[in-house]
């Protein structure tokens, strides 16, 4: 009995690398200190009421970004983790089964359980406050969509110390990720991590399409609507055509590993090159998926500290629409080596070169915005102006990886790897950067210690280009992308050793950013004013952190930037306008549902997982029960009295 024990645990748990040992010990004291923390304190009533249970979509965001800020830390150990592998020749550091591990684990959390929840965490916070709406079109679904992402990030994350880690790369082309070559359960992991918590995702960019185009305010034409709302609005529509697409593809890899299929493998009819294509006609889209919403967080931004009206508002509108759809025509540019022939290679060099010209048009927009503007350094802007160069390097390095020719120069190489970090790190990062500070006195109350930011953001900017300049170089002197090692004649050793600097940089920038954080957090300087940077959408036009219900009385927003208009008519000696009747305010009420349908989908996943049907037939029942409890469910919203917003309004309005 025991012996069998032993084996069991020999299997389900990660042994054997002194690295996982210590995530094993850090995870259990971290655990342990969280429950200390809530029991001593007494907090456990207070989570689940006020952050477990809500459906507030303010709430809902944060806990979106602290996620995300948790996955940056995790993505980014990894990335470091392969880079100290890589700054010296013959380095053993990291055994080839781990490395390939890493490399898997860093690409997923980055994308989706980093980039992906810090999105849907500025949605959330700034696009109902901007349109002038009381909350997000589904309230109850903004939660699941959370605790779905959530659990299916639980879920990937648990491969670490539990059955092992995924190892065919970040998008498990077969065969790597067929059965026949990843026998294990790190693949599954994998697999419903990813499927779980792309439900989520699904269901945020319907609810935020309809929210857009329903709960406007009065007068708010979506020609009038802020420019980041536009961006979440085109983002979302290629949600809902990508990720089915994605749920699709991972589903049928799963039926190849579990029940024998046929779809991906070569020997038994199938063929593996059709899940490269499906892949990636939802992971190009993705790409401008998360790109598109920093792009509207620049324009905001831009407009903000140069005190300028945003240059060419319908360009950017246009640009934006045009992306969303032209990124469904470019995927194949990821595989021009596959043999497709000339025709299908030049309509995808084609396709990928035009989709240049919309993101071109808008860098431009906001050099012409800032042009004799009255620009304030805030950082903020510092992240949007460093954005810019960072972004122009990527998009010509882009351009050169359409060409078709070329990239059968450039593929598969460090080149290639170069062009996406300076993408999604200089587009992405920085713009949700931008975003979190910006928008970070709305939700908290408090600036952050301008001082720290500046620090943070110049560590991180001269960490990236350290480390991913040398990286072109080595692309084109021919060193591929995944090795976990490299000899002494390569003549690699200095150019990877300068790499691994810049991103040990960018990690101590990371480390700055925490710093930032609680040093804020202790010394804030509560914002008093509902609008410290000077803004122009609704979100400043009320108290800073927003009330549960955001206005008191829904706003008119007949023009674009609203509230920057009204101050200058203010400011000219224009009368207020005319306050309207308070009148009690319809909300949703917390549910536990979204959180317990989640846990029942964790534990059906990890069921599946290890092919544990006692598991997954219980998981699979749970959620169903939720599904018909929940459209049973009638006691589903409340009133917000008269009085009670009075009180709210006058405490908020005594401290501004």
């Amino acid at each position: 009995m025991l012996d069998k024990i032993k084996d069991f645990a020999s299997t389900f748990f990660v042994t054997g690398d002194p690295l996982i040992y210590g995530a094993d010990v850090s995870i259990a004291l971290a655990t342990i200190a969280i429950i200390f923390v809530l029991t001593y304190f007494k907090k456990w009533t207070w989570l689940w009421r006020e952050w477990l249970t809500t459906v507030d979509h303010k709430r809902v965001g944060i806990m979106y970004i602290i996620a995300s800020i948790l996955m940056l830390f995790r993505g980014g150990v990894d990335a470091l983790l392969m880079r100290t592998q890589l700054a010296m020749p013959d380095m053993e550091f990291l055994q080839p089964e781990h490395y390939n591990q890493i490399f898997t684990t860093h690409g997923v959390i980055m994308i989706l359980f980093m980039a992906m929840p810090l999105m849907f965490g500025l949605f959330n916070i700034a696009v109902p406050l901007q349109i002038g709406a009381r909350d997000v079109a589904f309230p109850f679904l903004n939660a699941l969509s959370f605790w779905l992402f959530f659990f299916g990030a639980m879920l990937f994350n648990m491969s670490f110390v539990i059955g092992g880690s995924p190892d065919a790369g970040w998008l498990a082309y077969p065969p790597l990720s067929e059965l026949s070559h990843s026998p294990g359960v790190g693949q599954n992991f994998y697999i419903w991590g990813i499927q779980i918590s792309g439900i989520g995702s699904l269901m945020t960019g319907i609810n935020f399409i309809v929210t857009i185009l329903k709960m406007r305010a009065p007068g708010m034409k979506l020609m009038k609507m802020p420019m980041f709302s536009w961006s979440v609005l085109s983002s979302c529509i290629a949600i809902i055509f990508a990720f089915p697409i994605l749920t699709v593809t991972l589903a049928l890899l799963f039926l190849d590993r579990f029940m024998g299929a046929h779809f991906f493998t070569l020997d038994g009819g199938g063929n593996p090159m059709m899940y490269i294509n499906l892949i990636w006609m939802w992971g190009h889209p993705e790409v401008y998926i998360v790109v598109l919403p920093a792009f509207g967080i620049f324009s905001e931004v831009v407009a903000t500290f140069a005190k300028k009206k945003l240059f060419g508002y319908k360009s950017m509108v246009f640009a934006m629409m045009i992306i969303s759809i032209l990124s469904f025509f470019t995927w194949a540019h990821h595989f021009f080596t596959m043999g497709s022939g000339a025709n299908v290679n030049a309509f995808f060099a084609i396709t990928t070169m035009i989709i240049a010209i919309p993101t071109g048009v808008k860098v431009f927009n906001w050099l012409f915005t800032m042009y004799r503007g009255k620009i304030r350094f805030d950082t903020p802007m510092l992240w949007t102006i460093g954005f810019i160069p960072c972004f122009i390097v990527g998009g010509m390095t882009g351009v050169l990886l359409s060409v078709a020719p070329a990239d059968f120069q450039f593929h598969n190489s460090y080149f290639l790897i170069a062009h996406f970090h300076q993408v999604l790190i200089g587009g992405v990062a920085f713009g949700y950067f931008a975003g979190l500070y910006y928008w970070w006195p709305k939700i908290f109350g408090f600036k952050l210690n301008e001082k720290l930011g500046k620090w943070a953001f110049w560590l991180w900017n001269i960490g990236f280009y350290v480390c991913f300049m040398p990286q072109y170089f080595l692309g084109l002197d021919g060193m591929t992308r995944r090795l976990s090692t490299y000899g002494w004649d390569s003549g690699w050793y200095g150019l990877n050793l300068t790499s691994t600097i810049g991103g040990f940089l960018m990690g101590i920038g990371f480390i700055f950013q925490v710093w930032q954080i609680a040093h804020s957090i202790k010394f804030m300087e509560r914002d008093t004013t509902g609008d410290p940077w000077n803004g122009r959408t609704l979100e400043w036009s009320i108290p800073s952190p927003a009330p549960l219900y955001n206005f008191a009385t829904i706003p008119t927003a007949s023009v674009q930037d609203p509230w920057w208009e009204e101050k200058q008519r203010l400011e000219q000696g224009g009368k207020p306008a005319p306050k309207a009747k308070l009148e009690p305010i319809h909300m949703p009420k917390n549910s536990a549902i979204p959180f317990i349908k989640s846990l029942c989908w964790f534990i059906a996943g990890f069921g599946f997982v290890f092919g544990w049907m006692f598991f997954a037939i219980p998981g699979m029942i749970g959620v169903a029960v939720c599904m018909l409890a929940h459209s049973f469910n009638y006691d589903t919203d409340y009133y917000i009295p008269v009085d009670e917003i009075k009180r709210t309004e006058a405490a908020a309005r005594g401290s501004v």
